[in-house]
Parts: structure tokens; sequence; C-alpha cells
């Protein structure tokens, strides 16, 4: 339903934020990584997932696509809830995550409260091939390209494509002298 909500931080605690946007307010629950990017700002951008269930709704926030797409794949799988996703990436970046799974390493994610070892076990089987994107970030190449480098790569991936191919290809390219809008156009001629 959001695809993000950005505006004024009202309220940001370990576990939930509460943005702003043109007075409306609209509370979030956060992993404490997503917590910890906004310490010290007076504005954020987070990624949004609602979850309706019979319990209620929910509106969960995350400070990059990353670490929502992480969320999406640990809720897919059956035991692990939403609030057992949310310990996880509250003690793993998606990248330490895909670590921990590549090297068979259920210790590393059993750490997270409410995780035991069977399904952390269990989330190694499931996420095995799912999670090696988040392998070799290319994110770092393209943020040293600056914000205009940044906002392309959201925009791409806003439009359906998926981020390691959109990074690949910005990185690729000499975005120095180049405005977003040139970067996306470019990176599109590409990716086509």
């Amino acid at each position: 339903m959001f695809y993000y909500i950005e505006g004024q931080i009202v309220f940001c605690e370990p576990g939930t934020a509460v943005i702003d946007v043109g007075g409306v307010a609209y509370k979030m629950t956060v992993s404490y990584n997503t917590f910890a990017s906004m310490a010290g700002k007076d504005r954020a951008r987070l990624y949004t997932y609602l979850s309706v269930s019979e319990n209620g709704i929910e509106l969960y926030g995350f400070h990059d696509t990353d670490e929502l797409d992480v969320y999406k794949l640990l809720t897919s799988i059956s035991g692990v809830g939403p609030k057992a996703a949310l310990a996880i990436l509250s003690i793993m970046t998606p990248s330490q995550l895909e670590k921990a799974v590549s090297s068979d390493d259920p210790r590393a994610i059993s750490k997270a409260q409410g995780i035991g070892s069977k399904t952390a076990q269990l989330i190694i089987l499931k996420l095995k091939d799912k999670l090696s994107i988040y392998r070799n970030n290319d994110d770092t190449t393209v943020s040293s390209g600056g914000a205009n480098a940044a906002d392309a790569l959201e925009a791409l991936t806003a439009l359906g494509y998926a981020r390691s191919d959109a990074s690949k290809i910005i990185s690729s390219m000499n975005v120095s002298s180049m405005t977003a809008e040139d970067i996306i156009r470019e990176a599109l001629k590409r990716l086509s």
C-alpha cells in the first residue's frame, strides 16, 4: 500500500518510530538497525510493509529496501513471524545474515531474541539460495557516485529492476557529472 514514508521524525525509540508527513503521523515498528540509522536526524525515509492479521494492522518501517526485502523473505518462512524477523534484523544486516546463511552458522542467527537453533536451521535451509544478492553489496560503489547515483538506484528498483543488476549498471557508468535523470535514462538503455 505505501512504498515509503518520508517526513519529520516526531518520536523514535528502539522498536518504534513516528514520522509526520504533512500533519499525519505514522507509527511504525522498526528494527534496531533502522532505529540506529535514524539517530540524530530530523527527517527520515522508511520503506514500509503493512501487515494485516486477525490481531490487527501494523506498519513496519525499514531504512532501506534491502532490509525490507530480507524481512519479506524471513516472514515467508513458516514459523518465522513479524517479531522474529525484526529480532533477526535488529542484530544483523542483510549482508551479515547472508554470510551466516552461506556459512551454515545457525548460532549467529539464534542470537536473535525468540529464535531457537531449529528455527535458525530452518532459516538457513529456506534462504540458502535466496540471499546471494547481498553477498557483494555493490551499493558502496554506487554511493561513491553521490546522491544522484543513489537516487537513480532507488528509482530503478522502484521500477522493478533487481537492485543488484541496477547497482552493477550504475557502478559501470561515469556518473560524476550526470544528473539522476541522466543516470536513469542511460541505465534503462543498458538494462534493456
